[in-house]
């Protein structure tokens, strides 16, 4: 480990029009510790996270009367499915902030700002399994979300897997969806204005919306 900060690596990330390198991670003893968080898994199927399909989206209320809607275009994954117990799969999740999208430039603009998600500083979000719970057809999915410089643990709440399908090149897909919700203040972005009405102008509470297509590993 103290050979690390001699080490680069690259984080691939998917977009919906193509597939890119986006950014160059340096800080190669995190991404190093990252692979070791949790022990591997036996009977593991690997899945990558297909962004070309796959959507991070989350709402959050505005003036107090309705929801603005955004997606980050720019993430990547893994997702490594146990294939006796269900309950054994890993999640592996990067998503490029500066990528927000909420169809209003100026509005985007304030997002990547040190109002909100400072970029300048803290350019992506990571999402790292630690446990899954199933009951019946729902699953728990318990990891911690880094986000501006904080790490909090979050619980996504699943459906079941969809069935596995081969697209006409012979890549076997599988999907699922998932929701969340954060409180942003508890990852330090505390930005607001008073209303003269009352309330405020943007909520605390963020809904996050998932829905992610794997590929399967060959």
């Amino acid at each position: 480990m103290k050979n690390c900060p001699d080490l680069i690596y690259y984080t691939w990330i998917y977009t919906r029009h193509h597939k890119e390198i986006i950014m160059k991670l340096k800080d190669s003893c995190f991404m190093l510790s990252l692979m070791f968080l949790l022990p591997v898994v036996a009977h593991a199927t690997t899945w990558t996270i297909d962004a070309d399909h796959s959507s991070v989206g989350f709402k959050v209320k505005h003036l107090m009367v309705s929801n603005v809607k955004g997606t980050f275009q720019s993430f990547g994954g893994v997702i490594e499915t146990d294939d006796k117990d269900s309950t054994k799969t890993r999640v592996t999740v990067t998503i490029n902030v500066t990528s927000i999208d909420t169809n209003q430039s100026r509005r985007d603009d304030h997002l990547r700002s040190a109002d909100f998600f400072d970029v300048e500083k803290f350019p992506l979000m990571t999402f790292v399994s630690k446990k899954i719970i199933k009951t019946g057809k729902t699953y728990t999915v318990v990891g911690d979300l880094s986000l501006h410089g904080v790490t909090k643990e979050v619980s996504l709440i699943a459906n079941e897997p969809s069935i596995e399908s081969k697209d006409p090149w012979g890549n076997t897909h599988r999907g699922i969806s998932a929701t969340t919700k954060i409180s942003r203040k508890e990852f330090g972005m505390v930005w607001n204005k008073i209303l003269e009405t009352g309330g405020v102008l943007v909520g605390d509470e963020i809904d996050i919306l998932l829905e992610i297509e794997g590929i399967k590993a060959k």
